[in-house]
């Protein structure tokens, strides 16, 4: 009678291991003096700092969504993990969290190792650019889930926060100055209209040049990590809102007391050359519930800190926040 393996059944413990191995230089590289332990156990360990006097933990989780379409189809697996981590540390920084550490899931049908390593390889890229240590994860080979080369990934986040900071509405009042932090690119939202319309509507492909440069270049553009950014300028922020799907118009009132409206005036934005593109097929309004239109990062800032923090970062004014019902009014 014939045996059947796990390996016949399409996961190579083998590769599994081999990869662990190949990754083991890039996690370590991320790790502080808080980390305990190594490589290899059941859990990640972290030290929490010294110094706060209500410590909050917090946590966010996210992924790249079908960016990560265009980077298997690419073959371009190098950028997508920073892309994981940004998404995640930028949601923390805005309940003014410090990121401490991080942790992946990568999911997929048949392990590739080089692919693996390249998207774990960002990973930790991202990490350090956020100051957090990549202390663990997990990589599922997963046949009948997944098909060919498509796999999937998860980040999850972890900072923390003094109790007394975290509720920015007590912050936010009505002549706050809106600066705007510009993005990198598209980030990682809005992917399946970016790949309807340059693929389907329009027919353009990878080296399609766009800008100047080849499409796919602006297209897996990473997601900018504001961390430091937020670290250094903590102390003059009333409150940050990540500008994510939904555009500005949903994610700047997450931010708001119910008495309090953003203006933002649209001729202060500037947008990136591939939304003006975009928007010579999109509605308007479409693109700016849709894209984060050039602006990452929205700080609410009082009139006395705005000069510092142009000063000190590479943010704009867009905008202001009046007395009115909780909303971000496109002018």
């Amino acid at each position: 009678m014939s045996t059947v393996s796990y390996k016949d059944a399409g996961v190579d413990i083998d590769a599994g291991n081999q990869f662990v191995e190949n990754i083991k230089p890039l996690v370590k590289s991320t790790f502080d003096s808080n980390v305990v332990g190594g490589i290899g156990s059941f859990a990640g360990a972290y030290e929490l700092p010294s110094g706060y006097k209500q410590p909050v933990m917090l946590g966010a989780t996210d992924g790249v969504g079908t960016k990560l379409k265009l980077a298997i189809d690419s073959g371009r697996y190098d950028t997508v993990g920073i892309d994981l981590v940004a998404m995640c540390v930028n949601d923390l920084i805005c309940n003014f969290g410090t990121p401490l550490f991080f942790l992946d899931y990568y999911a997929t049908s048949k392990l590739d190792i080089e692919a693996s390593t390249a998207v774990v390889k960002g990973i930790a890229e991202g990490c350090i650019k956020a100051e957090s240590s990549l202390i663990g994860g997990e990589t599922a080979e997963m046949p009948g889930m997944y098909s060919g080369k498509d796999f999937d990934l998860a980040g999850f986040a972890v900072g923390i926060a003094e109790k007394e900071e975290m509720n920015r509405l007590l912050h936010v009042k009505a002549g706050d100055t809106l600066i705007a932090l510009p993005s990198s690119g598209i980030h990682s939202n809005g992917y399946s209209l970016v790949r309807k319309l340059f693929f389907e509507k329009l027919g353009y492909k990878f080296d399609s040049i766009v800008d100047g440069k080849e499409l796919i270049d602006i297209l897996l553009e990473p997601t900018r990590i504001y961390v430091k950014t937020f670290k250094q300028l903590k102390n003059k922020i009333n409150a940050l809102a990540h500008i994510t799907g939904g555009g500005i118009v949903e994610n700047l009132p997450r931010v708001l007391p119910e008495n309090l409206k953003a203006i933002v005036y649209k001729d202060k934005i500037k947008v990136l050359p591939i939304f003006e593109i975009m928007a010579k097929h999109v509605e308007e309004s479409e693109m700016y519930r849709t894209f984060n239109m050039g602006v990452g990062m929205v700080l609410v800032v009082s009139p006395e800190n705005v000069a510092d923090v142009l000063a000190n970062s590479d943010g704009y004014i867009i905008g202001e926040l009046t007395e009115g019902t909780r909303e971000a009014v496109m002018v």
